[in-house]
């Protein structure tokens, strides 16, 4: 037992990630790596140990997200992070954890550009058959073989998967590159995160207008709420400002600039956790601002209230 929960536990973030795609949910993810490693221990006599069992604890994950996803109806539309109300954010400390080293510069490129938000949205859009099929072919690499194995189905068939997915995530993703794929901010962008966490500090909506883009969308998952135009800022902001006193820490999530916020309210005495905020920049303005609740903390590694 020992040395089997070793072994496996050496691959739990990278399997933790790979149901993150397949999922968009950080919490469902956690589900579905305890369900591989429960599946995994009671077949552990199947397994031939030939050396493959990072292989074969993917195909026990791929198969357990598959499982999940049966009762989950995929978006019939795409236009907002809103039609995907189960949309999780991911740390970017926790991704480090599965970073290579010796990985292959064009390796890394598509890891961090399929974890970003809008990639990700995209692939809810996806059945989940196919979806598993473009995770297995063009992330992780896998040969058609052994896509067709673990989907339980012939070649010619994970092949078509792939070509409809491949198809579908076309009409899904932005037509701009940069829209949608994650990249390492630069110092510029970087100072666009501390101007907007200063302006939500001071509540100051005339500071906020300023930083973003004419276009900004503004979504909140779960909720299905989606505000588009930057003038939704104006009553954003008039809300924040009644709700009480805030404090911003930046972080990252998702290979994307982030802000955690905390909120004073009127009589408490500590700032607790609130929100993340995740920004996509474009051209120098935000251009969208993805709201999530305070679940996550911890797994940010961030405390659930500040002392005033």
């Amino acid at each position: 037992m020992d040395q089997f929960e070793e072994l496996a536990q050496r691959h739990r973030r990278e399997l933790h990630v790979h149901c993150y795609r397949m999922l968009a949910s950080f919490d469902e993810a956690e589900d579905a790596v305890q369900e591989t490693f429960l599946r995994a221990w009671r077949a552990r006599e199947s397994f031939g140990g030939s050396g493959q069992f990072r292989a074969w604890l993917y195909r026990i994950a791929t198969n357990v997200c598959l499982d999940l996803l049966r009762s989950r109806k995929s978006p019939s539309r795409m236009t907002s992070f809103a039609e995907v109300p189960w949309l999780q954010p991911y740390p970017d400390a926790l991704l480090d954890e599965v970073a290579s080293t010796d990985e292959a510069p064009e390796e890394a490129a598509i890891r961090r550009e399929t974890i970003s938000l809008a990639f990700l949205a995209a692939l809810q859009a996806l059945p989940p058959r196919q979806r598993a099929a473009l995770i297995a072919r063009d992330i992780l690499g896998w040969p058609a073989s052994e896509t067709a194995d673990v989907l339980g189905t012939s070649v010619a068939a994970a092949n078509s998967a792939l070509q409809r997915a491949r198809v579908t995530m076309q009409q899904h993703l932005p037509q701009r590159r940069s829209e949608w794929s994650a990249r390492e901010p630069t110092a510029e962008e970087m100072n666009l995160v501390t101007a907007f966490i200063e302006a939500h500090e001071r509540c100051d909506t005339a500071a906020a207008i300023a930083i973003a883009a004419k276009d900004l969308r503004v979504t909140m998952p779960p909720q299905p709420m989606c505000f588009d135009g930057v003038e939704s800022i104006i009553p954003l902001m008039a809300e924040a400002g009644v709700m009480g006193t805030w404090r911003l820490i930046p972080v990252h999530a998702n290979r994307m600039p982030a802000a955690a916020s905390y909120l004073l309210r009127p009589g408490d005495t500590k700032y607790r956790a609130f929100k993340f905020d995740i920004m996509r920049i474009e051209d120098g303005r935000i251009a969208e601002i993805t709201t999530f609740n305070a679940d996550l903390f911890p797994a940010f590694g961030l405390e659930p209230v500040l002392r005033t």
